[in-house]
């Protein structure tokens, strides 16, 4: 997974998957890179909640915009995450 997610430290990939997990009510395990939502029975309602996890447990604002509405991975998810952490934190 770490291959997945370019820039984002292992304790930080840990405490985003263990927020996708518990807000999308899915197995841990079950978020591998190629998994994609669908597969993982997450919605889009789902997917607004899990942002506000996000944006609450890191302290950064994620816009909703292409680039994350069209993510359709976990592994994807986590790149445009990274991404929009990184933007924040410069």
């Amino acid at each position: 997974m770490e291959q997945m997610a370019e820039g984002i430290d292992p304790a930080t990939l840990e405490r985003l998957l263990d927020l996708v997990a518990k807000e999308g009510m899915v197995e841990r395990e079950m978020l591998t890179a190629d998994a994609t939502f669908d597969d993982l029975g997450i919605q889009s309602a789902d997917m607004v909640v899990i942002l506000m996890a996000i944006e609450e447990e890191f302290g950064v604002y994620i816009p909703v915009d292409g680039d994350l509405a069209e993510a359709r991975t976990v592994g994807d998810f986590l790149k445009v995450l990274a991404a929009r952490m990184k933007e924040d934190a410069a």
